[in-house]
């Protein structure tokens, strides 16, 4: 068993290896999860997060890392979560995000957790949220959430992310991917990366074209902004950092950052009471309430959906 109020301390001391536990513990889905999180949930709700998602190749990784670099000449603490696809063999990480900001691996103000998506569809891990909690309890400022590159499932970031960042590049065709994916509703700035190639400007165009063919926003509203940048020499992340600081300011002035930190955590608490409910009507099968109502159903008493309902009502009275 693991102390948890000790390990705990020694995070919010900012130890690596206290955080690296404590996310462990939540992707282990460990028995003392909820005493974990117990422990966290004062310490939580400072931390700025930042989600980023795009297509595969557009540089992700290398933006973030550039992110990192930024934050850090700020003096913000900045911690990163970097979702890989899972392998379909050992589900393990590809681990390339962490590879490539291996520059930062040194920076005590720097923590880099890859994460396995474990077969989760929408691009993030399914502990996602939770280790976010364990970096901004550990006194993480800023938190850099990359998503994997997996196309029309990206818009997941949306719920997790303060902030939604969407990359594109020129010669991808990401403005139809874009428009595809219903990643144009979701973003709140837009990256052109790679901003040196051909096309470029032809990208943005595009995109402005597109967002403002889809534009209902009235006075006052947030516009996303579109920024190019050539993230691989650092070129046009300032402006980036600049976006990021002024809708982080417009959400907290318009009570936006409340709400939408509000539906986070509704979203979260539904998860984990759907996860506990299938989890319990999993282990139904051979249970006699179950297979009562399925000869039911054979016998043309009931119909699979009253049967669900009470079924339902079953498991909650006993609860």
């Amino acid at each position: 068993m693991v102390d948890v109020p000790e390990l705990v301390a020694q995070a919010r001391e900012g130890r690596p290896r206290a955080v690296a536990r404590l996310i462990s513990l939540v992707e282990g889905a460990s028995p003392q999860l909820r005493e974990v999180m117990a422990a966290l949930a004062p310490l939580a709700g400072n931390a700025y997060v930042v989600g980023l998602t795009g297509s595969p190749g557009v540089g992700k990784s290398t933006s973030t890392s550039a992110l990192v670099t930024a934050y850090r000449r700020a003096g913000k603490r900045v911690g990163v979560l970097a979702v890989d696809p899972s392998s379909p063999f050992s589900g393990g990480a590809l681990l390339g995000d962490r590879v490539r900001m291996s520059d930062h691996a040194s920076d005590p103000g720097v923590y880099i957790r890859s994460m396995a998506t474990r077969g989760h569809l929408g691009g993030l891990a399914w502990a996602a949220p939770q280790a976010i909690r364990v970096l901004d309890a550990a006194g993480c400022e800023v938190i850099l959430v990359e998503t994997v590159g997996v196309g029309q499932s990206e818009v997941e970031i949306a719920s997790q992310a303060d902030t939604s960042v969407v990359l594109l590049a020129p010669g991808m065709g990401d403005g139809i991917q874009a428009a595809k994916a219903g990643i144009l509703e979701i973003g709140d700035l837009y990256v052109v990366n790679k901003a040196d190639r051909d096309g470029a400007d032809a990208t943005a165009r595009e995109l402005n074209h597109m967002l403002g063919l889809g534009e209902s926003r009235g006075p006052g509203d947030w516009r996303p902004p579109i920024v190019k940048t050539v993230a691989a020499r650092g070129e046009g992340i300032d402006e980036v950092l600049e976006a990021l600081e002024k809708h982080h300011a417009w959400m907290a002035e318009h009570g936006v950052l409340t709400e939408r930190r509000r539906a986070r955590a509704a979203r979260e608490v539904e998860t984990i009471a759907v996860t506990a409910l299938r989890e319990r009507i999993g282990s139904l099968h051979g249970d006699q309430r179950l297979d009562a109502l399925a000869q039911r159903i054979v016998d043309g008493e009931l119909d699979p959906y009253a049967a669900a309902d009470e079924l339902v009502t079953s498991l909650t009275e006993t609860a």
